[in-house]
């Protein structure tokens, strides 16, 4: 018998179905020699410190650090039943195909139920990015061998057992030490919620410490050929600080008046530009939760959760936890199929019909820069708007407009500025006028592009020639002050988060963190965010995120490696190293153990200052843990895998 492991449920529906299994067994779906069963997520956990020894039931800093010599995994009482019909099943089976999500987490949702069942049989893999019924007949035409992703099991088992290490002992250090100087709470401390902590910490910090500085601008209203426009003047370069903003007050007021009196400004120079903006790349998770948080104003769980939905229940979506924008050639040959379905399903689309070209390559078909998982794009398995409200309307369409958009032209348009002299001063205006709308006519009004706070509206010039001379109209002198930095929304985050190396003073740290994931994965971050919002540590004002007292208390008493962005996305290199075989999961282990027992060592003798315990995060005697709902859909790893007694 031939046995199909999924990662939940609804994924085992949809593929027994394709696979004629449809009689209903005991924990799993039945056909002619195939079964497909399920796992709930994980239905094996990291075992408690007290399983190791009785005396950690105690807390006590003369047992840190807790550091286990064999690893245990027990299991989890809420699916015991489940797991009791996994672990029936690969005894009967004579081959496995691992059918959990197509990641590193779900390979260790699979292979670590195997180890524990001693299951020794032959093993392929079903690597799926889309469940609609197409998709998974194609996946299951190219099965890899087992062999093949092995490495991603022993990266997401490092991964886990490292943070099991960091949240067992720097929270129970940290809550002992707490205590000892009077605070009674909690305080969990986490691989990657700690230096997410602290990104918000320090932002709030900066925003606080802001001190505007006044700067004076001027804005010119000209007259040319009988339609006019808006011209910046520019002060002198010893006059203006680094963005080019005059700090001089009464250099600016005598300019401003010396230009009210003069009447015309002269043309001296006119360039004229033709601009071509290429597409932007199909969704990745994380820039469509940034996206979602501009734009639609969702939480980045929120929006994770919705696009689960678009992939699992609905099919109308591939495979939403991608950390990559690009396609892989061999798709496009999917692109009239699937454009044809969309245009099927929304009789809206039929004015962009005439300007998408199914042939057109945009630069998202690159096999170089496609990792495990491809661009979140529609799939073939369209539906008419109708049949989704809201919310996840409003994504799908985003991520529709996206995948579109790489069959439009180029967005093209003239550039032009104009450089005037007036009374002794400069000024210069830019115009730009839309020559082509391309890609852009796909865009819903949520993707339209957006200007900083300080960037003037854009404008068409009229006709111009040099020398020519423009009457002045008006001049309005400007008193202005800089502005602190915006507190992260969500969707900030997730790219600070994704983009930590621009927060990186070193050099050489700073280099080895490009091209990296950054704290955390595409996969966990919307979980660390809510986590540390559950915790009481961040607040939301808004779409504005707030670190607590408790935050700015915590982050300021742990050691400075532990809450640097930088630490723990060369963790997450090593992990790669893991996954790519470069580095043996013992040796990752090793490393993780000596590193922890030296912060331990270090650490035993601070004297804490804890203010504001966060109401949501005690608990009596161990680290505050949130209680779920059991749901079949798949929770973020450090989410799904916390531990007993304590925090990621």
């Amino acid at each position: 018998m031939r046995l199909f492991l999924c990662e939940k449920p609804s994924q085992a529906k949809d593929i027994a179905k394709v696979l004629g299994a449809n009689r209903r067994g005991d924990g799993c779906w039945l056909g002619a020699d195939v079964t497909v069963t399920w796992c709930i997520g994980h239905l094996l956990e990291t075992a408690p410190p007290d399983a190791y020894d009785a005396r950690y039931k105690r807390w006590s800093l003369a047992d840190l650090p807790i550091v286990p010599e064999r690893w245990k995994m027990l299991v989890k009482p809420k699916t015991a039943s489940q797991f009791k019909a996994v672990k029936r099943l690969l005894g009967e089976c004579s081959e496995l195909v691992i059918a959990t999500d197509a990641d590193r987490e779900g390979e260790m949702i699979a292979r670590e139920l195997l180890d524990h069942c001693r299951y020794r049989g032959p093993i392929q893999r079903l690597w799926l990015s889309a469940l609609d019924d197409a998709s998974i007949r194609k996946a299951l035409k190219a099965l890899k061998p087992g062999a093949e992703t092995f490495n991603l099991y022993h990266a997401a088992l490092g991964r886990s057992r490292a943070d099991w290490l960091i949240g067992m002992n720097m929270s129970r250090l940290f809550t002992l030490l707490g205590r000892q100087s009077g605070y009674q709470g909690v305080l969990p401390v986490g691989r990657v919620q700690t230096p997410t902590l602290r990104l918000v910490v320090d932002r709030d910090r900066s925003i606080a410490d802001f001190v505007p500085v006044p700067f004076w601008a001027i804005d010119v209203q000209l007259l040319g050929g009988g339609t006019s426009f808006t011209a910046q003047w520019r002060a002198s370069e010893d006059a203006c600080d680094e963005q080019g903003r005059c700090l001089k007050p009464e250099l600016a007021s005598a300019a401003a008046e010396a230009m009210r009196h003069a009447g015309s400004a002269r043309l001296i120079k006119l360039q004229t530009e033709r601009m071509r903006e290429a597409a932007p790349l199909p969704f990745d998770l994380g820039t469509l939760q940034e996206v979602c948080s501009k734009k639609l104003g969702l939480g980045a769980q929120e929006t994770l959760d919705i696009a689960q939905a678009l992939y699992e229940t609905h099919k109308l979506i591939t495979y939403p936890r991608s950390d990559c924008g690009y396609l892989p050639q061999s798709q496009h040959a999917e692109a009239p199929a699937i454009l044809a379905a969309l245009a099927k399903a929304d009789p809206t689309l039929a004015a962009l019909q005439p300007h998408l070209d199914a042939q057109r390559r945009s630069r998202a078909w690159n096999d170089a820069k496609v990792s495990a998982h491809h661009g979140i794009i529609p799939t073939a398995a369209a539906k008419p708007l109708d049949s989704l409200v809201g919310k996840q309307r409003a994504v799908y369409t985003l991520i529709r407009a996206r995948y579109l958009a790489q069959f439009l032209p180029n967005h093209e348009y003239d550039r032009s500025q104009a450089d005037f002299a007036c009374a002794g001063q400069a000024l210069r205006a830019v115009g730009k006028v839309i020559v082509e709308p391309g890609w852009r006519r796909a865009l819903p009004e949520a993707l339209t592009p957006t200007r900083g706070r300080e960037a003037p509206e854009p404008q068409a010039l009229p006709a111009l020639r040099e020398a020519q001379d423009c009457a002045i109209k008006e001049v309005t002198l400007k008193d202005l002050k800089t502005q602190p930095p915006k507190p992260f929304t969500e969707g900030d985050l997730i790219k600070a988060m994704k983009n930590v190396a621009k927060l990186v003073d070193d050099p050489r740290l700073k280099q080895k963190l490009k091209d990296t994931t950054g704290i955390g994965t595409e996969a966990t971050r919307a979980g660390i965010i809510q986590g540390l919002l559950e915790r009481g540590y961040l607040t939301k004002q808004g779409k504005a995120l707030a670190a607590t007292a408790a935050a700015f208390s915590l982050i300021d008493a742990v050691p400075r490696p532990i809450a640097d962005p930088g630490t723990t996305a060369i963790w997450e290199q090593a992990l790669d190293m893991v996954q790519s075989g470069e580095m043996p999961l013992e040796e990752f282990i090793a490393k993780q153990s000596a590193w922890m027992s030296k912060l331990v060592e270090r650490c035993a003798g601070l004297r804490l200052s804890i203010s504001g315990p966060p109401a949501a995060a005690t608990r009596s005697g161990a680290p505050w843990k949130k209680k779920r709902k059991a749901s079949p859909r798949k929770a973020t790893p450090e989410r799904r895998r916390k531990p007993a007694t304590g925090a990621s």
